[in-house]
């Protein structure tokens, strides 16, 4: 068993996209399991499925389109962790984390360690979302899976979900790992692995004898 922390990465250039490709992530995990806690077998988990897999083949990370949104929350995540880090603990920021004692590797981009013992996740909020979790006080469903795997690599005792919306308060949360959920998490990765060794050995068979091409900078599609 291995964890490994990178903290000389940088999380979003070519060197954190090359230590993650073709890895199952933590942000990723929710294509793979179901909110249920079953195996996920629809669209979204084959076209994860298959973008894996041609990351594991060529070993590179096709450009992803960033939209208003994404900057948006790139600046916000910024100020989450430097408030987080200026009110409740000190953080050190890392730029990735993997673990393989599944017999496969998961890895994991924290925003922040803090201590020996804790991590935060911090999430860029519209100002809806951001006071209905307020008035509600709890992790809003979809990060749950995230925050479970993001435990589940590091092993640490807990993770403090950060909401961020600015001109509203920040929302903090601490989580701790739920066994049954990080229990349905590896049960689901490893189906998900198991199918992606099959359709490897798939690929390697039907693209004996086709015509090999490079590919070219031009030739990138921005999705």
């Amino acid at each position: 068993m291995t964890i490994t922390y990178r903290d000389d990465l940088i999380q979003g250039d070519e060197a954190w996209l090359a230590a993650r490709c073709g890895l199952l992530t933590a942000s990723e995990m929710k294509f793979v399991i179901t909110p249920t806690l079953k195996t996920a077998d629809n669209d979204k988990s084959r076209a994860h499925l298959w973008e894996l897999l041609a990351q594991r083949i060529t070993k590179y990370v096709e450009p992803q389109y960033v939209s208003d949104d994404m900057l948006r929350g790139q600046n916000d995540e910024i100020d989450a962790v430097a408030l987080y880090h200026k009110t409740q603990s000190p953080v050190e920021r890392v730029g990735f984390v993997t673990n393989d004692k599944f017999g496969f590797t998961i890895g994991y981009s924290p925003d922040g360690l803090v201590g020996d013992e804790g991590q935060i996740e911090c999430k860029s909020r519209r100002a809806r979302f951001q006071v209905q979790t307020i008035v509600e006080g709890i992790v809003p469903p979809e990060y749950m899976i995230q925050l479970q795997t993001g435990l589940l690599v590091t092993e640490r005792k807990w993770v403090d979900f950060v909401s961020y919306s600015g001109g509203l308060p920040m929302f903090v949360l601490r989580v701790h790992p739920i066994q049954d959920v990080q229990d349905a998490i590896v049960g689901a990765a490893k189906a998900f692995e198991a199918r992606l060794k099959e359709c490897l050995t798939a690929y390697q068979t039907s693209s004996k004898g086709l015509f090999p091409t490079e590919r070219r900078i031009e030739q990138e599609m921005f999705v």
